[in-house]
């Protein structure tokens, strides 16, 4: 069973983008402490496998980011699964998880299943849209929405996602004290090795996407940024 709690640095892959061979092996041997697959639209079940199985060729840990049933493939370490807790859809915060305990209980491993507390905080993302998340207005009622997580819900992740943005760090701080016992990713909008850096002085987990398609060179180097930071208490 992998443990997330001891990763610092996280690269997420999307399975509707190109990635070629020579970038992934620099991804995957980077030092990076896993790879989660995962993205809001164009996930298919045949592109998914596609990605898992070129990434399986490294002994990085791979974990799958469910975001459609349809793309649910066996064969990852993990899979993690979004709760979105400011959904302004309903449907988006239960519904999709009573669907696939129908179509797949039978076959979950319950061990290899981790829930995510998700916060969307940039209300112009793509998942924001397709949740109707709602806005958060402030740092206080960020801070609600990670206990609400942690405390009521009991969830054991919550995360922070910007999602194409670079994120407010004070917003980020009052998650990570509601946040209390459960372990607090954040992703969104990293381009540089000192904005990951700067997530990684108060976030347990930093989680790099979008700029591995734009420049990835900038993110190789947020894996040194992030390992090389202690996080703040």
């Amino acid at each position: 069973m992998i443990d997330y709690r001891g990763w610092r640095h996280t690269f997420k892959l999307d399975p509707d983008k190109t990635i070629g061979d020579e970038a992934l092996e620099a991804l995957c041997e980077s030092g990076t402490d896993a790879i989660i697959v995962g993205g809001t639209y164009g996930v298919t079940y045949d592109n998914t496998l596609e990605l898992m199985a070129r990434v399986r060729r490294y002994a990085v840990p791979a974990v799958l980011e469910i975001s459609s049933l349809d793309a649910v493939v066996p064969g990852f370490d993990a899979y993690f699964i979004p709760l979105v807790l400011n959904a302004g859809d309903p449907d988006w915060i239960f519904a999709p998880h009573v669907s696939g305990l129908k179509a797949y209980g039978s076959y979950i491993h319950w061990e290899e299943i981790f829930t995510e507390g998700y916060l969307i905080a940039n209300p112009e993302a793509s998942v924001a849209q397709l949740t109707k998340a709602r806005p958060i207005a402030d740092s206080d009622e960020a801070k609600a929405y990670a206990q609400v997580a942690a405390n009521i819900c009991r969830l054991p992740i919550v995360y922070v996602e910007y999602s194409g943005t670079y994120g407010d760090p004070e917003l980020v701080r009052a998650c990570r004290a509601g946040a209390e016992g459960a372990h607090l990713f954040y992703g969104g909008g990293i381009r540089t090795p000192q904005q990951a850096a700067e997530m990684a002085a108060i976030a347990d987990t930093v989680v790099v996407g979008n700029v591995i398609y734009d420049d990835l060179q900038a993110a190789l180097a947020t894996v040194a940024a992030v390992k090389g930071v202690q996080k703040q208490r």
